[in-house]
């Protein structure tokens, strides 16, 4: 083993994942320049919060103009397509204030198509590592975590926890 050419050397693997390529990415550069003014609502920021070792994860929206709320903890994570299920049931109410819906690249806003079409609304996506284009998204989630610190468990918190800390923030002067 002493004369091979790698040494019996283990290769680490790649750290970060699988990449998920998101098909028919609508760029946020082609987004309305209303939404940027904040002059109407029903203009959306969609997030996730991750808890503790990558388990769990907790579903944020925040319209542009008012500043509103709604969380959704998110039992199976941040898989695709229940997460798209949870964000069409919680906005489903509001669907006449559904305008578009801006989002980071991560792979859980896979069924973007699938959210826009059941919202009639438009999805777009923010650029790389430019949170900075979501920032009220960012910051309410900031402000989450006055609540909920960055590596908790999230299966120490309830669905009443959950709400009770959306009515706190939604509630603030």
């Amino acid at each position: 083993w002493k004369h091979t050419r790698h040494r019996l050397k283990h290769r680490k693997r790649p750290v970060g994942g699988k990449r998920v390529n998101i098909k028919n990415k609508v760029s946020i550069e082609l987004r309305p320049p209303i939404v940027d003014a904040k002059e109407r609502c029903g203009d959306w920021e969609i997030d996730t919060i991750i808890g503790k070792d990558g388990k769990g994860a907790i579903l944020t929206l925040t319209e542009r103009l008012t500043g509103f709320l709604i969380m959704e903890k998110l039992p199976l994570g941040k898989h695709a397509l229940p997460m798209a299920k949870v964000v069409v049931k919680r906005l489903m109410a509001y669907k006449n204030n559904v305008h578009t819906i801006t989002s980071d690249n991560g792979s859980e806003f896979a069924e973007h198509e699938y959210m826009a079409k059941k919202l009639n609304a438009k999805f777009f996506f923010a650029h790389p590592y430019s949170s900075r284009e979501r920032g009220l998204n960012e910051y309410t989630n900031g402000l989450i975590r006055q609540y909920i610190p960055k590596g908790a468990n999230f299966n120490l918190y309830s669905e009443e926890d959950i709400t009770l800390i959306q009515n706190k923030i939604n509630k603030r002067p």
